[in-house]
């Protein structure tokens, strides 16, 4: 029975893949309930408020930058540590509270973004099966690039290589921490997240002071990136529409050209597998940025190929369901 994988006072280690299955399966059903976060506020909400409190004391622009750079190290190391101590608190307060594995499923939960991905990119198909700007409207709220300079083959390739990419961030990354090191894991790696996506930039004002945040999101996703290939190319054994010979193949061989050493293995394989051509030449806050293709087939995505591209990660999706919960069998 479940209850016996819990003790009092402590949990068996077999409680982290229970507490991480309810945690991934109110995810699935619930997302992030608007009407919840209208009332308390969502965790990496005050994450990035710590952030944003840090860097408008620590980032001075008029520093030389090797003291911005350290800096920004000291701004990543409250940030994190901070956020994993929180994570080690709560965690030793629900392991002696009655159900209190629920309750950390629950706000594990909320640090999973599986069902808000799906969404999301839903959202973009059925924008562009209505209009253009539907589908640059819907697009704008998944990717950083500017929607206007976007004709409908960009909008459906930014919602396809948004949906890979943050499969692994979004989903991989957040339950192989959890898996590692329960809830401090997670919360430290929502940290890490946060703050690559907050300071990890490569401008003027970040730069110097988000060089640590950047290359310590890149250092946590490493491992999660890969596997999160590796899913899609599994995912493409199980759909008739998709070939995992080819997603192996184009993963192996385009994923070390892109411009970021994690990306390319989630945007590869997915490419390789529905026969698409994603990345490539884009422009971000009005700036060019040059990066190989990833795949050989169509570039000129559609709505169509955007069912097809959720068809994909909600079958990778259910091989990580499926794996914990074996996981959990055999404990």
């Amino acid at each position: 029975m479940l209850w016996s994988v819990f003790t009092s006072g402590a949990w068996a280690p077999a409680a982290t893949l229970a507490v991480l299955l309810l945690a991934m399966a109110v995810d699935l059903l619930a997302g992030d309930p608007r009407w919840l976060y209208r009332l308390v506020p969502h965790p990496v909400a005050l994450i990035g408020q710590a952030i944003e409190f840090l860097t408008r004391r620590l980032n001075r622009q008029h520093l030389p930058r090797p003291r911005r750079i350290l800096l920004g190290a000291l701004c990543a190391v409250l940030v994190v540590g901070g956020a994993g101590a929180l994570g080690a608190a709560l965690h030793a307060l629900l392991a002696d509270a009655p159900f209190g594995w629920i309750a950390e499923g629950l706000l594990a939960s909320s640090l999973l973004a599986f069902r808000g991905l799906y969404d999301a990119v839903r959202a973009v198909a059925r924008g562009l099966a209505g209009s253009l700007e539907a589908g640059r409207a819907a697009v704008s709220q998944i990717v950083g690039r500017d929607p206007a300079s976007l004709d409908a083959a960009g909008v459906a390739r930014a919602a396809a290589e948004s949906a890979a990419e943050n499969f692994s961030d979004g989903f991989v990354a957040p339950v192989f921490w959890f898996l590692l090191l329960g809830l401090p894991g997670l919360l430290a790696y929502k940290a890490v997240n946060t703050l690559d996506s907050m300071i990890g930039h490569r401008n003027a004002r970040f730069e110097a002071f988000g060089k640590v945040a950047a290359r310590l999101d890149d250092a946590v996703n490493f491992l999660p990136a890969r596997i999160a290939g590796l899913l899609f190319v599994l995912a493409a054994l199980v759909l008739p529409s998709a070939s995992a010979a080819s997603a192996w193949r184009v993963m192996l061989r385009d994923a070390p050209k892109h411009r970021s050493p994690n990306a390319g293995w989630q945007e590869a394989a997915l490419a390789g597998a529905l026969g698409l051509a994603l990345a490539g030449p884009r422009q971000y806050g009005g700036q060019a940025v040059e990066d190989h293709w990833m795949g050989d087939g169509r570039s000129a995505v559609t709505a169509a190929d955007l069912a097809r591209v959720l068809d994909l990660y909600l079958a990778a999706g259910a091989l990580l369901f499926a794996a914990v919960m074996v996981a959990l069998l055999l404990a």
